[in-house]
């Protein structure tokens, strides 16, 4: 793991530091005593279109993912002013019921959170370049990764009109 309130690499994933990540108090910034944390945890299912999955194996350019979670991580704060966010994500192999991404967001308020929250895994799927194979009975399969551009607007108010839907 690369950075302390986002990350991308091997190591399995542990919920419960990237919630205290949201938790803590930082110097100087808002008060540790939000009203809300959500967190939100992607794991490998045991089925999907109609296939047994067996496992999913993540690969990503990892400067290039933070860059992008960061992108992430500073638009959220400008579209919740109050809310702090933290995610993690998995490479290499994932089994059954392990957590590939773990997000965390704290707020004063739920409704925020949970925007917050929902926002991050929309753009994490729009513009991070994390790729997954799909290794399931009969076969494996890439599944389609990040297809918008960063700065493409439009791609951007979907996420946001998903995540306050």
């Amino acid at each position: 793991m690369a950075d302390r309130v986002v990350a991308i690499g091997s190591e399995p994933l542990d919920p419960a530091e990237v919630v205290r990540l949201v938790s803590e108090a930082e110097p100087g910034g808002p008060s540790a005593a939000n009203g809300a944390i959500v967190t939100f945890i992607g794991t490998v299912r045991g089925d999907n279109q109609g296939h047994r999955v067996l496992r999913l194996e993540y690969e990503a350019y990892e400067p290039l993912a933070l860059r992008a979670f960061r992108l992430i991580v500073g638009e959220t704060s400008g579209r919740w002013p109050g809310a702090r966010v933290a995610f993690h994500h998995r490479t290499g192999r994932v089994e059954l019921g392990e957590a590939s991404v773990v997000i965390a967001a704290s707020s004063p308020h739920r409704a925020e959170a949970f925007a917050a929250c929902r926002y991050v895994i929309e753009r994490i799927k729009q513009i991070a370049p994390v790729w997954k194979r799909e290794y399931f009975e009969g076969g494996d399969v890439w599944i389609e990764g990040a297809t918008a551009d960063p700065d493409d607007e439009r791609a951007r108010e979907e996420a946001y009109r998903r995540s306050c839907a």
